[in-house]
Parts: structure tokens; C-alpha cells; sequence
């Protein structure tokens, strides 16, 4: 009783402190009113948001006994305080109820998804107004007194509310959601404070805020304990509260997960989705590596079987084992696989021998008609079509990303262009401000008056900006390619979404700068610009706030900025610590070729211009980063341009090398004969009109190409090209000719001797590309096909024309002419003396590199290197990351970098993604809407609430806001309130009836107020949906649907919902692999989603829900690249095999050596790829499927050479590929690609940086090492036995030319002509002696 008595008496100071000393209710009991009925408008306000209830007047007088229409609306409005038909008292006339019933119109609009919200929220205003108890709990503080002796009115007055019921009322309420807005009711509800810093005392202190602009007096709640006074002191109000978990009566359905954290089920945490790449059940990587690992411990023991097999093993002349010619082990003469090598070989060789001689010997009819079909071919590049759009050239058609995209852009449109700018101010220090409203904050430097005073200078400047358009000969101009929302038909200037701080201003410049005192809890200062900040930061569906100012928080197109787009860099809700602002334009989007688009992207250019003057400007003052829709296109194209000239003077590097190390000097004098600019510019041309032949015939087939294809095919066709052109030179300078040999036929001889190995190389290489070209990735479906046919139409060319430029240039030479002014007569020059002497690279490989390297020790120690280099390839391989940030696309000095360095910095969210609804599913059934929504009444696992489910798993889902749903706030909108009306009489009768209109005929509602949620029978959704579509929403019924979701559902001629889409927000995406994984984890979500909705009643089996966001066609292919590439690689490596041991007579050791060379190389590359930090995707895809045929360069001419070699050992046949060919491929394939290479890391194109220079040095260098290091030691050891048909034919051909030289005295041997040169007749028939033809 003492504590009661203390608590009394507490109350009763509280009260008599109010009332400064004057009581205007001085009986508090039961069964007495504070006020009744109504005495007008509250004479105080005035430029109210919205037409105020009247004020009650006073009147501490019994309650009145309610009956008839009186009684029936109470029981309507506030149905708690009905106690019975003839018990039922109240301190409310009908007037103040029907006033109640319109104020409460518009909370119900936001709580109406949670019952028990709803009714527990009216009910605490109705026992306000009309409790019999009301004088018990509530106390008149301030009253106005009207002329003519009426009652005076209540302007103000205290109420008392245990606290336990408060906050229960509050928790309640506190998780409602809305949907269109993404964020929760009470943030509309709690002023300053915001949802995150709202509590039951904010709460009801912002709903008798008069500053709000809807309150139409001042209430001040207190919040007290259970305790009650005596006699006749106040008591505060208490009472059951309806839990959010709980149904409101029968037929009455608890309020939903998303709005009641009471009401969710048990939801685990989902497992991570496994990203690991996998064969079988295991990893991928180490798979793989096992494999790898198996294959080459299973060749090298099969080699080993092979070598050691045993049989009589003859010494060979210098200690070495000779291999088993015919007769030792071989009874009855050939084996068939010698047998059909030898024929393999002879059949070539003859061929190309007879090809060669027969062009050397017509090489101007060869010349033109390979010109001519050039040029008819290159003639295509007329129509060449050049693909520059990103989804165009890394995307396939058929792919489901596409499919996705085209789905999404024919039902609801391209995803809005968007324009940005991000401003800091790092110069500019942090400082303090004591908020009236919070207390002291602290601000960072870039939230100064200076610094929001010019960026406002800078939007408006954007804002009118005006842009010539040639086309249409007039400005375009902002309100031409907005994207405006709430008036898309016809937009002005002021309906363009402008999203920034300024927009909490309105973009008004006095607006911003406006300050007035303000007095709160008895402490007066100055509020401005910081204090309508905090306030609309907190809670931006506020349309006016609680400071002095009394501005609006929405922008001034009509919809509220969330202050993540408008200020970034902060931590939780700090937002007053944001060290950036952001300012964004939203323009419409179009699709390709609509003239819309032009407009688009000439207005960007004209913003982009604008910005950089700004940044410029203000460079001590802001650090400006900037973006347009067009930028990235733009770089990339600038880039593009920029570095044309590299490549141009990478491919002049070569063309040079070309030039000056084709020819063989033997004397100063002889320098301007024995040069070969032209014979090396004719090979260049060769290469070029391949490659221009090869492009003109895909633009003849109207086949797209690309950047990829301009920059990367002629290198590669040159670095094949090339190495063919010093093979063929080299061993017709190397070969000497025979004695009354003429000129054809020493070319024709060279040619069959080299010929079978470039046709190895070729048509491995070609197959190869066109294997690669099974990939359904158009980027580099092009490329491959490209190459594939560039490299056939080089070694036709080559075949062809070179092989008549080599005549012409020989018969030049022979004629001592000098090179490039051949029609120049020079004096009679000394003879060459070809034959005699020798390069100084194959002396230099004769005589240091082979004997070094084919040591006894080294080979050994080179075994040992390159087994360790393939295990250190092999780990880090299962390291490679997968991706390629976009920043890669740009140039190092691109201010776009700055830009995603800034967004992925300073961004609180992520991208919008959808989920995508297709046809077939029923929405306007009962049980379709329960499926979806997530309101009461809405199955726990619906659509929506599965979404809201994955946001409280940011890890795993990417998703950091859960969706909104038209469908939730189509059903709200619905609900019996001033949103959907109709015309009760009049012309309009059953029309819509707006909620702008005030009109008496306005009355019916759409639907009948239900005891249980409310749902539209199939008529009604079908009649409605397109009404609230193009509903807008205002103070009056802010659950319109035009501005959120017009453009989010897609109706058919007959009504039906042909598509319609849910947007959440991701987490923030910084990386390649942050967006492959969001895929990942939408995709998983949406098919979990869309079994659950096939399930029910109607739904076509074909139903899908799918995630789309815009990058989703960029990063879809990371999901499969790697097995993909595994599959794409394997298929480049097969024939590779196989046309080697087809060309090689089914040489199959040959064969695999090849093989696994080229394998270890790639093994080795994407190891180095992994140290290097170039990751593994797409571009570096087409460079892996490049360096196949480059590897093959460096491998096959030198097993071919190997296993041709008719020397006694395996050493001997290894040290004499290596002088010979081995020196080839170093002068045309090393030697040819390093310096373009070296070239190409001038570029200033990150991604050419990268993924060509870094990337194909790396194979290049690998390449070398295996090919001239690795190989020949390999095959020194378990290379294959010399074939005993060109060893036995070999012999014949000694014996036979020894016995014609014999009887042809007058011809010196050829042996004797170089006796350090091992003479390959390339085990043809010697030629007969022919006394008379001269050379």
C-alpha cells in the first residue's frame, strides 16, 4: 500500500507540473471522460500534411451510454470497447468516431498485413478517445477556448500507459514490413529515431507529435509501472494485448514470419553450396592431378617396358645401344608397322617433293592465282560485322543466362542505365555536432554546407543539361531519357529519379540552408540541415519531419531515398560518419537499335563531360569518381584504339626478325644479295592474307568477330606461320644441291623433306581450333574457327605462294641481285657458297647446346628439374582462381578504376536481383496468393518469405534485402481503406474512385471487410490488379502500386499474368567470385522456390521462378568454365595424338611423348598462371587453346625429326633433331614470338597486359623449355626405335649415290663439300647423273 500510495503521489506531481497548476480534468475515476464530442480544428496548426481530425472539446463528465448507429459504428471501429448491447458506455460521439475510423486509415494501410498489430494499435487510440474509463488514465493539459461560450477545445493533454502494455503493443508491431518500400513500418512511425533506434516510448512520442504533420494535437505518453493509486488518483491504462503469433478471434489468422519473429519456424542454417569443381566424388583439382600423375608413371613404365624389351641389342659406333634394324629381331624382312611408316614417309615425301618442284617451277601462276583467291576471299571483310557488346561476345545465345535475360527484357524491359558519381573529401577533418534530436554526433569532413552546396550546383547543372542531337537536329534533354517512376508516360524534369543527400531537401538550395530554433524538453537551440538529415536518414518515408524545419524527407519525383544511395562508408547506422556521397541518375534503358538509345547514350556523353569540368574544378576540394551506363563500352573501345599500335608494332618487330634472320651471310659484299626483306615480307603478307582470307570468308557466312579475333588470330597464325617459313628456309639452305640438280627441284626436295612436319603441325593445330570451337561460348566459338581456318589457309598459302616466292627470291639470288630493288644490276658478286658453311645458331647448337645438354649428368639433372616443375605445376593448378574482375577490362589510367574502387568501398548493398516468375501460374487464387505472399495469412514458406529466410543468411545467400512483393501490397491495398473505393452513385458508379478524391459518392470499398485476411475472389483480382498498377501512392494510400511495381508485372490482352517479378538486394559483390557465387546461391533459392509452386492447384508444369540480375550473363559462364575448358583442352589434345601417329605410321611412342609434352606444358602454364595472378576464364581460355598449337610447335617438329633420324642410337638421333630442328623452332617459333611479346607489355589494356603478355610469355618460355630441354632428353632415352625401312632405304640411297659419283668424276662429293654437315637426302632415290646440267 505505501508503494502504491508513493506512486500516486508521483503521478499526481507529474500531473500538476503539466498542467502548470491548472486542472482541466480534475476527476480521475472510472466512468468519466476527459473530453467528449468535437469542438472544430485545433486552432495552433496549421500546413498539415493531410486534412486533421477535429480536437475534442473538454468535458470531464460520466460516460455516455452508446446505442443504435452510435453503437453499431463503435463496434465497427473499435470493437474492445464493446461490452453489450445495453452496457456499453464511451467518451466518443459518432462524429469523433468516424474522425477515428479516417485517422486511422492510413497506419491500417502499413499494419493491415499483421492483424494483431492492426487491432492492437486501433485499440490503444480508441481507448484515447473513447474508453468510459478515459479520465483514469488520461489528463487534459492545454486546452483553446472558443468565441461564444462553447466548451473549450483540447489541444493537448497527457496519457498514462503501464509500460508493460506499451511495450507489449509496440513488440507487436515492431517487425511489420512494407513491402514496396523493403523496410520496416515502424520506421515511418518513430520519427528520428528510425527503426533501428525506436522503442515503445519513440514510438507512441512521434504519433502525438503535432510536428509530424498528421497528429491533430499534442499527446505525451507516460510509461509507468504496475502500480495503481488510491482514491481518486490516476491509473494508468492496462489491458490484454494480442501477441503478433496469435490469431484475433476464430477465422482470424496470426500475423506472418516476415512481420512476427514469433511466428517463424525453425529455420537452420543452410549449408554453404559447394563451389568445388568435381570428378566423381572427388575435388577436381587434386582428381585431376592423381591423374595427370597416374598417366605419366604409367607411360614412362610402359617406354621403359618398351626400351628394355629384351631381344639382341647391337653396339652402336660411339658406345651407344643401336636400335634393331631389319634382320636383328625383325625375321622375314619389315614388321607391318615398319612397313607402313616406310610408306607413310615415301608417299609424303614424294609428294610434297613433286608439289614443290612443280610450283618453283610455275611461281608467277601460282603467285596470281593464290592472289586471286585471297582477294576474292578477303573481299568478305566488306561485310564484316564487329561485336563489341560484352553479352554479345561472352555469353551464348542458347545459354540460360541469356534465356533468362531475353525473358526478363520482353516482359518488363531493360534494367534501367544508371549514371553515378561518388564524391569524398579526404582533405576535409571529421567534426562534432550536438543534435537537439540525438544528442552529439560525429560528422565527417564531406558533410559540410560548402561541399553539399556544390554538388547541388553540379546535379542541377546535370539536371537541365541539354545535348545536340544531329540525328533529330534538336537538345535532347534529361526529361527525354529519364527514368521517372511516377509519371513514365510523360515526364518533366522534376519526375526524374535523381537519387542523392539533396534529395532530403528537395534539391532546393534555400531548403538546404534554412535553420530555426526548436525547443525540446525545455532545451532551446538551432536545428538546420544535420538535424533533417539525421532525421531522413532514419527514416525516409517520413513526409515531414519533427524538427522546427517541418520539411519532407521524400524527393521531390515523390519517392523516399534510402540512405544507402545516398551517402556510403558508414558503419551500422552512423550514417552521419559517411564518408562519401553519392549521387545517381536512373535513365531508361532500350533495347539495341531503337533510336531511344542514341538519346541515352548521348546524353551520357554530355554527363560524363560535365562531371570531369566538375572534377577538374574542384579538385582540392573533392576526390570524384564517376560512371555512365556507357563508360566500360567506352574504355574498352578507347583502350582498343590505344593499343592497336602496339600490336602494329609487335607484328613490325617480327616482321623485321623475320626479315633479317631468313638470310645466310657469307661476306659483307654479298649482304644486299643474301638478305631476305622481301622473301620475309612476302611471308608476313602470306600470314596476314591467311588471316584476312579466313575472316572475310566468316563475314561472307555473316558470322560476327570480334576485338579477340583482330588482336589475337594474326599472332597466332604469325608465330605458326613463321616457325613453318624458317623450318622450310632453313633446310633448303642447310640441304646442299645436288650435282646437276636444278633449282625446282633442290626447292622441291627441301620442301619434301620438311613438308610432312609442317603438315603435322597444321593439321593438328587446325583440328585442334576447330574442336575448341564445341564451345558455346561465341567469343571464343569465332576465335577458334578463325584460327582454325586461318591456319589451313597459311599452309595452303605457304604451300603455295611462299614456295614461288622462295623460287623467285632464289633465282634473284643466283642472279646476284640485290634484295627488295631487284631490278638493279649489280657487278658479278663472289658465289655464296651456301653449302660450305653454316648458320652461327646450328653451329652454335652443334657444337655447345646439344653436346651440354645430352651429357650424361644433365640429362639426367633436366629429368629431374622438369618432374618437380610438373609437381609444383600440378598444385598450384588446383589453386588457380576463377574469374576475371572487370576492372581488368580497362586501361591503368581509366578513371573507372577509381570508380569500382570507390563502389566497392564505400556501397552498403549490392546489385537488385529479381526473382522472375514465368507463365503458367495462377495468381488469383486463394491458394496461389497464399504461395507468394508473406502477410498474414500467407503460408510459412512461400515465395517471399523463403527470400526473406535466405536474408538471415547473408554468408550463403548473397541476399542482404529480403523482396518486395506486389502481391502483399496488392492484398493490403485491397483491404477496406481509402486506397481502393469505388463510386457508390453517379456516372462513375463502380469505377474506381481514387484516394486523392474527396467525394461523398466515394464510400464502397472493393472488397467486404472479412473476419480473416482478406482475399479477392478471381473476378476482383483480375478487375483490381490493373487499378492498383497505375494507383499512385500519396499521404492518403501510400500502398499505390504505380511507382514500385507497374513495370513488375506483365498482363496479358485477357488479364492474365503473363510474367512478374520480386526484387531483393544482394550483399555487396566485389570480386568475379562474389558474383558467381551469388548466381549460384540465387539459382538454388529460386529451384527450391519453384518445386514448392508447382505444387500448387493449376500450375503449369513448365512454371519456372528465376533470379536475374543484369551481370548474371557476364558471370554464369565461371559456373562451368572449368570443366568446360578440361573438355575443350582434351578435345584440342587429341588430335594431336592422333595425327601424329597417323603421319608417323602409327608411331605410337611418338605419339605419346607428343602428347604428354604438350600436356605438361599446359600443366606448367596454369601453375605459372596461379603464381602470376592471371586467373583462369574466358580470355585466358583462348590463350590455353592457343598455346595447344603453339606447344605443338615446339613438340612435333622435333619428335617428327627424332623419329625420321636414320642415326645408329637414340642419343645420336636426339642431339641431330636437336642441332636441326631444335635450331628452327628457336629461330622461328622463340625467336618470333618473344620480341612481339616483349612488345605487347607496353600495352595499356590491363586485360592485354595480363592475359597476352603475361600469359603468352609464359607459354612461349614453357614451351621452349620443353620443346628444346625437356623433349630431346626424354626421347634420348625412351624415344622410339629408328625405323628399320628408312634405315635399310637410307643405306641404298649411300651405296647408289656413292656408285653414281663414282662414275661422274667431274662432280665432287657432296660429302666433301661440307664435311661437318650430316647430308639428309631425306631417304629419297638419288638422282642420276646428268653430265651438262648445271645448278
Amino acid at each position: 500500500m505505501a508503494e502504491a500510495g508513493l506512486g500516486g503521489w508521483l503521478l499526481w506531481a507529474l500531473l500538476l507540473h503539466s498542467a502548470g497548476g491548472e486542472l482541466y480534468t480534475p476527476r480521475h475515476e472510472p466512468g468519466y471522460c476527459a473530453f467528449y464530442d468535437e469542438c472544430g480544428k485545433n486552432p495552433e496548426l496549421s500546413g498539415s500534411l493531410a486534412s486533421l481530425a477535429n480536437v475534442s472539446c473538454l468535458s470531464n463528465t460520466p460516460a455516455r451510454l452508446v446505442t443504435g448507429a452510435h453503437l453499431s459504428l463503435l463496434r465497427r471501429v473499435c470493437p474492445g470497447l464493446y461490452a453489450g448491447p445495453a452496457a456499453t458506455y464511451a467518451c466518443c460521439s459518432r462524429r469523433q468516431l468516424v474522425s477515428l475510423e479516417a485517422s486511422l486509415a492510413l497506419t491500417k494501410a502499413l499494419l493491415t498485413r499483421c492483424p494483431a498489430c492492426a487491432d492492437n494499435f486501433a485499440s490503444l487510440h480508441c481507448h484515447n478517445t473513447c474508453s468510459p474509463d478515459q479520465s483514469a488514465f488520461i489528463n487534459v493539459t492545454r486546452v483553446a477556448v472558443r468565441g461564444g461560450g462553447g466548451p473549450a477545445a483540447v489541444v493537448a493533454y497527457e496519457a498514462f500507459y503501464e509500460r508493460r502494455f506499451a511495450e507489449d503493443t509496440y513488440a507487436s508491431c515492431s517487425r511489420v514490413r512494407i513491402p514496396a518500400a523493403a523496410s520496416l513500418a515502424v520506421g515511418a512511425m518513430c520519427g528520428v529515431y528510425g527503426s533501428a533506434l525506436c522503442d515503445a516510448q519513440r514510438w507512441l512520442n512521434y504519433q502525438g507529435d503535432t510536428g509530424n504533420g498528421l497528429a491533430p494535437l499534442d499527446i505525451t505518453f507516460h510509461l509507468v509501472g504496475p502500480r495503481r493509486a488510491a482514491g481518486g488518483a490516476l491509473r494508468p491504462l492496462a489491458g490484454n494485448v494480442t501477441r503478433c503469433d496469435e490469431p484475433r478471434g476464430a477465422g482470424a489468422a496470426a500475423c506472418s514470419c516476415l512481420d512476427c519473429a514469433a511466428s517463424c519456424p525453425a529455420v537452420g542454417r543452410p549449408r554453404a553450396l559447394d563451389a568445388t569443381f568435381r570428378l566423381g566424388r572427388m575435388a577436381g583439382g587434386p582428381a585431376l592431378a592423381l591423374i595427370l600423375c597416374g598417366a605419366l608413371a604409367a607411360l614412362a613404365a610402359v617406354l621403359t617396358a618398351w626400351r628394355v624389351r629384351p631381344g639382341p641389342a647391337p653396339r652402336g659406333p660411339k658406345g651407344g645401344t643401336a636400335e634393331r634394324g631389319p634382320g636383328r629381331g625383325l625375321p622375314g624382312g619389315l614388321s607391318l608397322p615398319g612397313g607402313l611408316s616406310l610408306r607413310t614417309h615415301t608417299l609424303l615425301s614424294r609428294g610434297f617433293r613433286t608439289w614443290g618442284t612443280w610450283v618453283a617451277s610455275w611461281p608467277l601462276a601460282v603467285l596470281a592465282a593464290s592472289v586471286a583467291v585471297v582477294v576474292a576471299l578477303a573481299a568478305g571483310l566488306a561485310f564484316l560485322e564487329l561485336t563489341t557488346d560484352p553479352v554479345e561476345l561472352w555469353s551464348a545465345p542458347s545459354s540460360r543466362a541469356r534465356k533468362e535475360k531475353a525473358f526478363h527484357d520482353q516482359h518488363f524491359g531493360p534494367f534501367f542505365r544508371t549514371n553515378q558519381v561518388i564524391l569524398t573529401a579526404p582533405q576535409r577533418p571529421s567534426y562534432r555536432y550536438d543534435s537537439l534530436l540525438l544528442g552529439p554526433k560525429n560528422f565527417s569532413g564531406v558533410l559540410d554546407a560548402e561541399l553539399l552546396l556544390e554538388l547541388l550546383d553540379l546535379q542541377e547543372t546535370l539536371r537541365h543539361l541539354r545535348v545536340w542531337s544531329p540525328r533529330e537536329r534538336r537538345n535532347v534533354s534529361l526529361s527525354d531519357v529519364c527514368y521517372a517512376p511516377l509519371s513514365p508516360r510523360n515526364a518533366s524534369l522534376a519526375d526524374c529519379c535523381i537519387n542523392s543527400l539533396l534529395q532530403y531537401f528537395q534539391s532546393n538550395r534555400t531548403r538546404l540552408l534554412l535553420t530555426a530554433n526548436q525547443t525540446l524538453t525545455g532545451q532551446t537551440a538551432q536545428v538546420d540541415w544535420r538535424d533533417h538529415f539525421l532525421y531522413c536518414a532514419n527514416a525516409p518515408l517520413t513526409f515531414k519531419d519533427g524538427t522546427a524545419l517541418a520539411l519532407s524527407c521524400m524527393a521531390d519525383y515523390g519517392a523516399p531515398v534510402f540512405p544507402f544511395l545516398a551517402v556510403g562508408g558508414y558503419k551500422g547506422k552512423d550514417y552521419s560518419e559517411a564518408e562519401a556521397l553519392i549521387m545517381t541518375f536512373s535513365l531508361k534503358n532500350y533495347p539495341p537499335g531503337d533510336p531511344g538509345l542514341a538519346r541515352a547514350k548521348l546524353w551520357e556523353g554530355g554527363f560524363l563531360e560535365e562531371v570531369q569540368a566538375f572534377q577538374r574544378r574542384t579538385a582540392g576540394m573533392f576526390q570524384v569518381t564517376f560512371m555512365a551506363e556507357r563508360s566500360l563500352e567506352d574504355e574498352v573501345s578507347r583502350t582498343t584504339a590505344q593499343d592497336l599500335p602496339v600490336f602494329a608494332v609487335s607484328y613490325l618487330v617480327i616482321f623485321l626478325y623475320i626479315s633479317l634472320a631468313l638470310g645466310s651471310y657469307t661476306s659483307c659484299s654479298r649482304v644486299p644479295v643474301d638478305a631476305k626483306v622481301t622473301l620475309g615480307l612476302g611471308g608476313v603478307t602470306v600470314v596476314l592474307g591467311a588471316v584476312m582470307a579466313a575472316m572475310g570468308l566468316f563475314s561472307y557466312l555473316r558470322v560476327p568477330s570480334s576485338l579477340v579475333v583482330l588482336q589475337v588470330v594474326p599472332f597466332l597464325v604469325l608465330a605458326v606461320g613463321a616457325d613453318n617459313i624458317f623450318i622450310f628456309i632453313l633446310e633448303y639452305q642447310r640441304l646442299p644441291r645436288r650435282p646437276g640438280e636444278q633449282r625446282e627441284a633442290h626447292i622441291g626436295r627441301a620442301l619434301g623433306s620438311v613438308g610432312p612436319s609442317m603438315l603435322l603441325c597444321s593439321v593438328s593445330e587446325a583440328i585442334c581450333f576447330f574442336l575448341g570451337a564445341l564451345t558455346p561460348m561465341p567469343a571464343v566459338r569465332v576465335f577458334a574457327l578463325t584460327s582454325g581456318v586461318a591456319v589451313i589457309l597459311d599452309f595452303l598459302l605457304q604451300m603455295s605462294a611462299f614456295v614461288a616466292l622462295v623460287s623467285l627470291d632464289s633465282r634473284r639470288q643466283e642472279a646476284s641481285r640485290p634484295d627488295v630493288c631487284c631490278c638493279i644490276r649489280t657487278r658479278e658478286l663472289p658465289s655464296s657458297g651456301q653449302s660450305q658453311s653454316e648458320g652461327l645458331l646450328i653451329g652454335f647448337f652443334r657444337k655447345v647446346y646439344a653436346p651440354f645438354l645430352l651429357h650424361r649428368v644433365t640429362r639426367v639433372v633436366v629429368l629431374l628439374l622438369f618432374l618437380a616443375l610438373f609437381g609444383v605445376g600440378l598444385y598450384f593448378m588446383c589453386h588457380i582462381s576463377v574469374g576475371l574482375d572487370q576492372e581488368l577490362a580497362l586501361p591503368k589510367d581509366s578513371y573507372l578504376l577509381d570508380y569500382f574502387l570507390f563502389l566497392n568501398r564505400y556501397f552498403e548493398v549490392g546489385a537488385p536481383v529479381y526473382f522472375v516468375t514465368t507463365g503458367g501460374y495462377n495468381f488469383s487464387s486463394q491458394m496461389g496468393m497464399n504461395a507468394i505472399c508473406s502477410s498474414a495469412g500467407c503460408k510459412n514458406f512461400s515465395l517471399t518469405q523463403k527470400i526473406q529466410y535466405a536474408t538471415e543468411f547473408p554468408e550463403q545467400s548473397y541476399l542482404a534485402i529480403p523482396a518486395s512483393s506486389w502481391v502483399d501490397d496488392f492484398i493490403d491495398w485491397l483491404t477496406p481503406s481509402s486506397c481502393c473505393r469505388l463510386y457508390a452513385f453517379g456516372p462513375h458508379k463502380d469505377e474506381f474512385c481514387s484516394s486523392t478524391v474527396n467525394s461523398l459518392a466515394c464510400l464502397k470499398n472493393c472488397v467486404s471487410l472479412t473476419l480473416g485476411p482478406v482475399r479477392p475472389t478471381v473476378e476482383q483480382f483480375h478487375k483490381y490488379l490493373p487499378w492498383f498498377l497505375n494507383d499512385p501512392p500519396n499521404i492518403k494510400c501510400p500502398k499505390g502500386g504505380l511507382a514500385a511495381y507497374s513495370t513488375s508485372v506483365d498482363l496479358g490482352p485477357d488479364g492474365q499474368i503473363l510474367a512478374s517479378r520480386f526484387m531483393a538486394y544482394h550483399t555487396p559483390l566485389k570480386t568475379s567470385q562474389d558474383y558467381t557465387e551469388a548466381l549460384r546461391a540465387a539459382r538454388a533459392l529460386a529451384a527450391n522456390i519453384t518445386a514448392d509452386l508447382r505444387k500448387v492447384a493449376g500450375t503449369d508444369p513448365a512454371f519456372e521462378v528465376f533470379p536475374y540480375t543484369i551481370t548474371n550473363v557476364f558471370y554464369e559462364q565461371y559456373l562451368t568454365v572449368v570443366p568446360e575448358g578440361l573438355f575443350m583442352l582434351s578435345l584440342c589434345l587429341l588430335p594431336t595424338f592422333a595425327v601424329c601417329c597417323l603421319l608417323l605410321g602409327m608411331d605410337l611412342r611418338s605419339g605419346l611423348l607428343n602428347l604428354f609434352s604438350i600436356v605438361m606444358i599446359l600443366v606448367d602454364t596454369v601453375g605459372f598462371m596461379a603464381l602470376w595472378g592471371i586467373s583462369y576464364n574466358a580470355v585466358s581460355l583462348i590463350n590455353l587453346v592457343t598455346a595447344v598449337g603453339i606447344s605443338v610447335e615446339f613438340v612435333s617438329h622435333i619428335t617428327r625429326s627424332f623419329a625420321v633420324s636414320t642415326k645408329p642410337t637414340r642419343l645420336e638421333r636426339a642431339k641431330e633433331a636437336t642441332i636441326y630442328m631444335g635450331s628452327a623452332v628457336f629461330a622461328g617459333v622463340a625467336m618470333t614470338n618473344l620480341p612481339g611479346i616483349l612488345v605487347l607489355g607496353l600495352a595499356r589494356a590491363q586485360l592485354i597486359h595480363i592475359f597476352f603478355f603475361r600469359l603468352n610469355l609464359l607459354i612461349t618460355l614453357l614451351g621452349l623449355l620443353h620443346g628444346l630441354v625437356f623433349l630431346p632428353v626424354v626421347l634420348s632415352y625412351l624415344g622410339p626405335d629408328a625405323n628399320p625401312g628408312l634405315v635399310l632405304e637410307q643405306k641404298r640411297a649411300e651405296e647408289t649415290a656413292m656408285a653414281r659419283m663414282a662414275s661422274c668424276p667431274k662432280h665432287p662429293s657432296p660429302m666433301s663439300l661440307a664435311k661437318s654437315i650430316y647430308v639428309n637426302y631425306s631417304f629419297e632415290h638419288p638422282v642420276r647423273c646428268e653430265v651438262g646440267q648445271t645448278s
